[in-house]
């Protein structure tokens, strides 16, 4: 087994070579004045099954015409059986057609790796489960809901208040799954999207004075959704309002918005790496998700199963 990174991510693919205790492979990332991508792996890789890990992160089109450079380089290699470990999958949420004359993003993307020669792909909370089927090729989907219910169970202590909450009705059976293992109620923010990127809360269904409010999503982008939620349900008697999520996109100052917000702290995970550039606030906390991926690799080299993970 051999672990290559991309360039999108990689203090977690660090993580996992250390939690695995395997080198990553030395490969040379570059790219020319115009922008083209360049890749050279330094090490022999014929034989070999590697797993290159890569999330599709912003620049989303970047790191994916990387990823796929980069497939293509083992493929000319002679590796005998590639991974695309994808953290985060972008265009995900290009999932179906929205209108007329719209593309289906996520099946083209499924497309594509797997045409530069993929031969399965490992990923996390997809925006959609149906996604997997644009794949034909293996596709494991791993769940961040085990570390994030650690997570909730070390910070509260006292679960009779909880009141774990989906942002909108799509999100219902995510929730639900979350709150079945806390053993806690659900509630639903009833929201509409005037357009891409943008959300209004028109309802909430449930009972929420008093409680404490634990948002639960795939993925926090302009963190107006989470935002918005988050002060309907201060309104509503919410006692305090957090918010988990896998994905931190967190585009477009979204920390900036969720420093000023109703939410207590918004905890993503790892899966992509955090924005230099963006606002610093101590709201926004990260958990690892690399034992969750280094877990799945090291059972995906041996040939065990991946879905006992969530047993």
């Amino acid at each position: 087994m051999k672990l290559m990174s991309g360039t999108s991510n990689e203090p977690l693919a660090r993580a996992i070579a250390d939690y695995l205790d395997a080198p990553l492979t030395a490969t040379e990332i570059e790219r020319f004045a115009d922008g083209e991508i360049f890749v050279r792996i330094d090490e022999n890789v014929r034989g070999e099954d590697v797993f290159i890990i890569q999330s599709t992160s912003s620049p989303a089109n970047d790191h994916l015409m990387e990823l796929l450079i980069c497939i293509d380089a083992l493929v000319r290699a002679s590796a005998r059986r590639i991974t695309a470990v994808v953290p985060y999958f972008g265009y995900a949420r290009q999932d179906r057609k929205t209108g007329g004359r719209t593309p289906i993003s996520a099946k083209l993307v499924a497309n594509i790796i797997a045409k530069a020669g993929a031969d399965r792909v490992l990923t996390i909370d997809l925006h959609a489960g149906q996604i997997q089927g644009f794949f034909d090729i293996p596709t494991d989907n791993l769940f961040a809901t085990k570390v994030i219910e650690d997570d909730i169970r070390r910070k509260y202590s006292e679960k009779d208040d909880l009141l774990i909450v989906s942002p909108d009705v799509g999100g219902v059976v995510r929730a639900r799954a979350l709150a079945k293992l806390l053993d806690a109620e659900i509630a639903i923010v009833d929201k509409r999207r005037p357009k891409a990127g943008q959300s209004e809360v028109m309802n909430i269904i449930g009972e929420v004075e008093g409680r404490r409010c634990i948002l639960f999503d795939d993925m926090c982008d302009s963190g107006g959704t989470l935002c918005n939620a988050a002060a309907a349900l201060k309104e509503k008697g919410a006692i305090d309002v957090s918010a988990y999520v896998t994905h931190g996109v967190l585009s477009n100052d979204a920390p900036g918005r969720i420093a000023k917000s109703e939410l207590n702290e918004l905890v993503v995970t790892d899966s992509i790496i955090p924005d230099p550039t963006a606002t610093v606030t101590d709201k926004v906390r990260r958990l690892p998700v690399a034992p969750l991926l280094g877990e799945a690799i090291r059972r995906i080299a041996n040939d065990e199963s991946v879905s006992k993970l969530f047993d």
